[in-house]
C-alpha cells in the first residue's frame, strides 16, 4: 500500500503540478489519489492521517488466542529502566509483570512497564494483538535485543515470526580517538551505543603509531555516519574515522576460502587465486541534463547500466551495478556534485563476483608500515600508489638522514619520494684557521649520518598517522 504525498508546497519554488505528473508516470496511480502538504504550515497533514486510517487495513489476528507473542521493530536504552523494546503484537495479550523471552536473543525477563505512542510514552494496562506500544525489559546488557527478532510468552509461547536474518556488517572502518587518554570513553561508548543497536560491531585494534582503537563493522555508510556523529555529539570525543573498507572473500593457492576485512590482513598476490567482492545494483533519478556528466563518472566508478526509465522531460531513472567498493570511493559525493544535488540514489546489496583488486603497501626507510595499506582496484593502483606517497611525504618531517618513502604492490615499487635529511653546518662556529679542519669536520659528520641511516629508524608522529588515514 503506497499513499503517494507531495510536500514542501509552502516553498516559492514548489512545482506541485509537475512532481504530480512525475508521480502519475512513476507509480500508475491516478491524481485524485496524490496528496500535497507542508510539515511547516501543517497544511494538508489532517488529510494525511485520515487517509491511513482510511486506506491502510487493519491488523489480521489469526491466532487461537492459545499464544502469545509479538514483533521487535527497534528499541533503546535508558540508564535507570534498561532495555525498552518497541513491539507490535502479533498473537494473545501482553500484561504488566508477564514473562517473556526473546526467541533469538534467548534472554528471559519480566515486564516492568508496558504502554502506547501518543505520541509520548504512555503507560496501560495491557496491549493485546494487533497494537503497537513499548516493553520496558530491564535488561542491562549488550546484544538481547535484535530488530526483527520475536518476543514471546513463557507459558504461552509461540514459533519464531519470518523474516527474521542476523544483521551483517558490510562497511568497516577503523576508529581512534585522538588523544590515546580517551580510549576507555570510546570503549565505554561503543558498548551504550551497542545496547541500541545490535547490527553495530565493534573489536579493539592496535595500529603502531596511531596507538589502540576499534575495528567496527557497519551495515552501510548511512549506519557509519550515523554511528560516528552519535559519538562526536553525545560523548564529546575527537576521533580519527579510516576510510571505509569492504570484506572481500579470498581463495587462496590451496583452495581455502577466508574473508579479509582490511588491508593489512590481505595476503600477498603470491598467495591469492581469486578474490570476491559485493556489487550492489542502484537506482540513480536525475534530470537528463546532466546525464553526459554521469557517463563520464560511470566510467571512473566501474558502473554497468542495466535499464534507463523517462519520466516526461524532467526525470530519467537509471539502474545501475557498481562494486559496494566503488560506491563508498566517494561515489554519492561525486554523482551529486555532477548533478549539482538534484539526484536521489538508492541501494541494494547483491551478490559475490570476481574482483581485480591488489594491496598497496608502503615502506618508509625500507620498512613496511601496515597502518598505510589499503585495498585498491588494478587499474587504479599507479594514480592510487603517486597519490599516497605524495600525501606522506607532504606531511612528514624530515629526519637526520635522508630516506625513501615507497609504495609498493604485486612485489615492485611503483611510486617512490625522497625526502632530505635535516642539513646543520657543522663548521659554523669556526672562524678562519685551516681548511683541512673544516673538511675532517664535513667528513665526520657524513661518516655519522651514512652510519645513522643504517642503524637508524624512522620516527612517525602520531599527528601524520591522523592526517594520512584521514
Amino acid at each position: 500500500m503506497i499513499i503517494p504525498v507531495i510536500n514542501k508546497i509552502d516553498l516559492p519554488v514548489a512545482r506541485v503540478d509537475d512532481v504530480r505528473k512525475e508521480v502519475i508516470e512513476l507509480l500508475g496511480c491516478d491524481e485524485d489519489a496524490i496528496l500535497t502538504a507542508s510539515g511547516k504550515t501543517g497544511e494538508g497533514v489532517g488529510q494525511i492521517l485520515n487517509t491511513v486510517v482510511q486506506m491502510v487495513p487493519a491488523p489480521q489476528v489469526t491466532s487461537d488466542g492459545s499464544g502469545t507473542g509479538a514483533l521487535v521493530f527497534d528499541f533503546e536504552y535508558e540508564v535507570h529502566r534498561g532495555l525498552i523494546v518497541y513491539v507490535r503484537v502479533i498473537e494473545g495479550t501482553i500484561y504488566k509483570r508477564d514473562k517473556l523471552r526473546f526467541i533469538v536473543g534467548k534472554d528471559q525477563f519480566e515486564v516492568l512497564d508496558i504502554g502506547t505512542f501518543s505520541p509520548v510514552k504512555t503507560s496501560c494496562l495491557s496491549l493485546t494483538a494487533g497494537e503497537i506500544g513499548y516493553i520496558v525489559t530491564g535488561i542491562k546488557k549488550t546484544g538481547a535485543a535484535r530488530v526483527g527478532d520475536t518476543i514471546t510468552s513463557l507459558a504461552r509461547p509461540i514459533k519464531p515470526l519470518p523474516g527474521y536474518a542476523e544483521p551483517k556488517p558490510v562497511v568497516w572502518a577503523s576508529i581512534y580517538p585522538e588523544n590515546q587518554d580517551d580510549f576507555t570513553t570510546l570503549r565505554q561508548a561503543l558498548e551504550r551505543l551497542r545496547l541500541e543497536d545490535s547490527a553495530l560491531s565493534f573489536e579493539e585494534e592496535a595500529a603502531g603509531a596511531v596507538g589502540r582503537g576499534f575495528r567496527c563493522g557497519f551495515l552501510g555508510m548511512l549506519h557509519l555516519e550515523i554511528i560516528s556523529e552519535r559519538l562526536r555529539r553525545e560523548f564529546t570525543l575527537e576521533l580519527i574515522i579510516t576510510s571505509p573498507t569492504i570484506s572481500y572473500e579470498v581463495v587462496d593457492i590451496k583452495g581455502t576460502r577466508e574473508k579479509v576485512y582490511s588491508a593489512i590482513a590481505f595476503p600477498e598476490e603470491s598467495q591469492i587465486d581469486e578474490v570476491y567482492e559485493r556489487w550492489v545494483t542502484a537506482r540513480l533519478i536525475t534530470p537528463p541534463d546532466y546525464m553526459g556528466a554521469l557517463i563520464q563518472l560511470f566510467h571512473e566508478h566501474e558502473v554497468t547500466v542495466i535499464d534507463t526509465e523517462v519520466f516526461g522531460d524532467k526525470r530519467t531513472a537509471l539502474t545501475i551495478e557498481i562494486p559496494l567498493r566503488e560506491l563508498m570511493r566517494n561515489f554519492f559525493d561525486e554523482v551529486k556534485s555532477a548533478t549539482s544535488g538534484y539526484a536521489s540514489i538508492s541501494y541494494e546489496l547483491t551478490d559475490m563476483r570476481k574482483a581485480d583488486v591488489v594491496r598497496i603497501e608502503v615502506l618508509i626507510a625500507d620498512e613496511p608500515i601496515p597502518a598505510f595499506s589499503r585495498i585498491v582496484a588494478r587499474s587504479r593502483v599507479q594514480k592510487e600508489a603517486d597519490e599516497m606517497v605524495e600525501k606522506i611525504k607532504n606531511v612528514m618531517p624530515r629526519q637526520m638522514f635522508d630516506f625513501k618513502i615507497q609504495a609498493k604492490a604485486g612485489g615492485r615499487i611503483l611510486a617512490s619520494r625522497h625526502l632530505s635529511g635535516m642539513k646543520k653546518d657543522v663548521t659554523d662556529y669556526l672562524y678562519g684557521g685551516d681548511i683541512t679542519r673544516k673538511m675532517k669536520l664535513r667528513e665526520k659528520q657524513k661518516k655519522g649520518k651514512k652510519k645513522m641511516k643504517a642503524m637508524g629508524v624512522v620516527n612517525i608522529p602520531h599527528d601524520v598517522f591522523l592526517k594520512v588515514m584521514k
